[in-house]
């Protein structure tokens, strides 16, 4: 599966940052919050990936890498016009950015480079699960803005294209063993708790500065329905979280490479869109 870097612009009116989904503000701003996660960490992602190209002799997992690094540079571009969004929507965007950006740059610094890969493929198999979730229930969105909605397939598509260069990366760079295995899975209990929370902080931040999202009692029903509902997020995600734990897991184990025909189709639509947007 050969990633491969797509040059994308959405259309995002501005005015409706704050309440683009379907089932509201306290929805909008769950996904906002995941949003103001990307930028900081698709770079260290990448940074992760790069550290270790020179060691990859594999021509084709090198062509992988480099379209890989061209998603996630996309993906982050495209984050930071979205998180700017919330920044002029009087949010703090871009306080919350620079927090998470302190705290990933001293983890680069002063931790190995493996436990930084360790923590990429863990939050890269994250990114899948949450892609495919999208992806498989178009209630998710349902009638939600447009643009917004064509944003975050974009995203989970490509996360589903490139979900296994890291991993494959890890595989070939990491020597296998007891030590490797015990690396991969503990650095998954420890990334789980420190995303969620993140997570968790980033949203309750967003209700907070934003005085008129609904954040109700009614609305509050409706996130935890969301994320914890018979087909809520979390128990959708328990399954292939642990497929993770699996001494020979593998991201393409769970070959969903089917969800990718939409892509062209998904492309031609978000054109279309923002010469709509743009004209209006």
């Amino acid at each position: 599966m050969l990633p491969i870097r797509r040059d994308i612009r959405f259309a995002l009116p501005a005015e409706r940052i704050k309440d683009w989904h379907e089932q509201g503000p306290v929805i909008s701003h769950f996904f906002n919050a995941l949003s103001l996660l990307f930028p900081q960490g698709e770079l260290f992602f990448m940074d992760s990936v790069r550290h270790y190209r020179g060691q990859i002799d594999d021509p084709e997992l090198k062509k992988e890498i480099q379209g890989f690094i061209g998603q996630e540079a996309m993906h982050s571009r495209e984050h930071v016009a979205y998180n700017d969004l919330l920044q002029a929507a009087g949010l703090p965007a871009h306080t919350l950015d620079r927090r998470l950006k302190f705290f990933l740059d001293l983890q680069k610094k002063h931790l190995p480079p493996s436990f930084n890969l360790a923590v990429t493929i863990a939050l890269e198999h994250y990114t899948a699960m949450l892609a495919e979730i999208l992806l498989s229930d178009p209630s998710r969105f349902g009638d939600s803005l447009k643009g917004y909605q064509q944003m975050w397939y974009w995203h989970a598509l490509e996360e589903t294209e490139h979900k296994a260069v890291a991993f494959d990366v890890w595989n070939q760079v990491i020597k296998p063993g007891p030590a490797r295995y015990l690396l991969r899975t503990g650095t998954m209990l420890t990334t789980t708790v420190m995303f969620w929370l993140v997570v968790l902080d980033f949203h309750v931040r967003l209700l907070i500065a934003d005085r008129t999202s609904g954040g109700t009692l009614k609305g509050l029903w409706r996130m935890v329905k969301y994320l914890y509902g018979p087909k809520g997020v979390f128990p959708r995600m328990l399954r292939p979280w642990l497929h993770y734990f699996k001494p020979g897991f593998h991201p393409w184990e769970h070959d969903n490479r089917a969800r990718l025909a939409d892509i062209d189709g998904l492309l031609e639509e978000i054109e279309r869109t923002r010469r709509g947007y743009e004209s209006a």
